[in-house]
């Protein structure tokens, strides 16, 4: 005679404080957001008319691009000014977050050190760039100085999450054989931590760059950091030319494309050589 297992229902995810909340929180915003829709007062929107307008000003941006204010040679100045705000922004905030991340990572430190460190940057990355960046206005004035710094600081917050997170996944057996062995803390970082993580650290570096170049590009008009987002906004707002903010678009558009590709080209080099 078979005995019977009674069926009973696999909770996937159990109900847990952490659960609830999630749940209150994504219900709570969905009634607001349906709230808004239904008392959103439309009465003088011509939707379709709107609708229109908007496939018009694309097919202008997309298939009527043209230059008519700057020349090739300042198009690629302002692209590269951006660029290097970007560059400059990951590079000073990729050395200091990887000592940060150090001393973030479970696995290489002391646990109240790990959660100081982790409470401060998840501080400073819960509060967006464009504040950081107003908020250096006041000391340096707006321009290029205040969009590098508040830049750098939300680089340094981002990038401190993300190597220590790949720090803390490093194999365990490793660091502790050298430990056995007699070496310290900093042989364990430079042989074990730098070399296993090396691959993971570049593509990290690499997103973030694409981050800051995204966000300069909004810096530029926002905090008067120059560069093409200065001239995106011109074009856009103060004399309305759609056929040259499409030229700015495809460069942009072109310049995230190589990004990708040696992004991608650089990560399977490192790791070839590994």
């Amino acid at each position: 005679m078979e005995a019977t297992i009674p069926s009973r229902r696999i909770q996937v995810r159990p109900r847990n404080r952490a659960n609830i909340v999630i749940q209150v929180t994504l219900l709570t915003l969905t009634v607001l957001t349906l709230y808004g829709l239904v008392t959103i007062d439309a009465r003088n929107v011509e939707f379709f008319a709107a609708f229109g307008d908007m496939l018009a000003n694309f097919r202008v941006v997309l298939f009527e691009a043209r230059l008519k204010n700057l020349s090739w040679f300042d198009l690629f100045r302002e692209l590269m000014v951006t660029v290097g705000l970007g560059l400059l922004t990951t590079v000073f905030g990729a050395v200091p977050a990887f000592f940060f991340a150090l001393f973030a990572a479970q696995n290489l430190a002391p646990r109240r050190v790990t959660d100081a460190v982790k409470a401060v940057m998840a501080f400073v990355r819960a509060v967006p760039t464009v504040l950081w960046v107003l908020f250096f206005a006041v000391t340096v004035g707006l321009g290029a100085a205040a969009a590098v710094i508040g830049m750098t600081f939300h680089s340094i917050s981002y990038l401190v999450k993300a190597y220590a997170e790949t720090f803390e996944e490093l194999d365990e057996g490793a660091l502790e054989a050298l430990r056995a062995s007699g070496a310290n803390w900093w042989q364990t970082v430079f042989q074990a931590v730098v070399p296993s993580s090396a691959s993971a650290i570049l593509s990290w570096t690499f997103v973030r760059f694409e981050i800051n170049f995204s966000v300069a590009i909004a810096m530029g008009a926002t905090a008067g950091a120059g560069g093409i987002g200065y001239d995106m906004f011109m074009a856009s707002s103060f004399y309305l030319d759609l056929r040259e903010l499409g030229i700015f678009t495809y460069a942009v558009l072109i310049f995230a494309i190589l990004l990708e590709w040696g992004a991608t080209r650089l990560k399977e080099t490192v790791g070839a050589t590994r």
